[in-house]
């Protein structure tokens, strides 16, 4: 009596595996290596196809080599751009800052112009003010007439006060811009308090005189010695202005 067959699934359980079998599904549960990844760039390749470019016939040149020459010719555009705008860029910025410089001036001018219109009628009373000043003063130089007068009351205010005038010597005229200046070199002798009272009455004269250098020197008698130079001055006469201002001008013509 023969025993049924057993189904395949249990006859595999009891059926031996040679070394051979275990091997070869050892090696076929192996997972197969993979294969290598391409480089995203091959170097190589963009090498051979820029040794192969026709330049007559752009058209049929690779992409590759298309987009990196139209790269570079685009970099090349954007550095030159750039180098010309840098120069007129500097241009611009020192054309600016010369504009700049120029609007603060005008700005510190129209200010300036601003106070004074305001301050125009103050301005106006102080001029006159000044004129009026100016005139007075001028009242007390004597014209060229008047010199003479002006050389003996300083005799007479010496000799009222009881010194004895050793030297008195008017040097030449130095004229200023609306004056002559007078000088006159003077020696007088005399007590302490007479020295004094003269120096007083310059000071008092209707007319404008200095001392000046100023030199005392004293012997056993009490006798003072004072040696100073009076100078008194003269305005100028509207000829000698004239006269004056021709000279000035040629001057400067001769140093031209």
């Amino acid at each position: 009596m023969k025993l049924p067959a057993l189904p395949p699934s249990i006859a595999g359980l009891f059926k031996r595996k040679t070394a051979a079998e275990k091997l070869a599904e050892k090696h076929a549960a192996k997972p197969a290596p993979a294969a290598p990844k391409a480089p995203l760039i091959d170097f190589q390749q963009l090498a051979m196809d820029f040794k192969t470019l026709d330049p007559k016939d752009p058209g049929l040149w690779p992409l590759a080599p298309r987009i990196l020459i139209l790269l570079g010719l685009f970099a090349g555009l954007l550095g030159a751009a750039w180098g010309f705008g840098a120069i007129g860029w500097s241009v611009q910025l020192e054309e600016l800052d010369a504009k700049k410089q120029q609007e603060a001036k005008l700005k510190e001018d129209w200010l300036g112009k601003k106070k004074q219109a305001v301050n125009l009628d103050e301005y106006r009373r102080q001029l006159a003010e000044i004129d009026r000043s100016f005139g007075a003063l001028l009242k007390q130089l004597p014209n060229k007439a008047e010199m003479g007068d002006m050389l003996v009351d300083i005799n007479k205010a010496a000799q009222s006060r009881g010194l004895s005038v050793e030297l008195f010597k008017p040097g030449g005229e130095a004229a200023r811009e609306f004056y002559a200046e007078v000088p006159i070199t003077l020696n007088l002798t005399g007590s302490y308090h007479d020295i004094g009272a003269f120096s007083g009455d310059i000071a008092k004269l209707p007319r404008i005189v200095t001392l000046n250098d100023i030199n005392i020197t004293g012997n056993p008698n009490a006798i003072l010695t004072m040696r100073t130079t009076v100078k008194t001055f003269r305005y100028l006469d509207e000829a000698e202005l004239v006269s004056q201002r021709k000279a000035q001008q040629a001057a400067k013509g001769a140093k031209k």
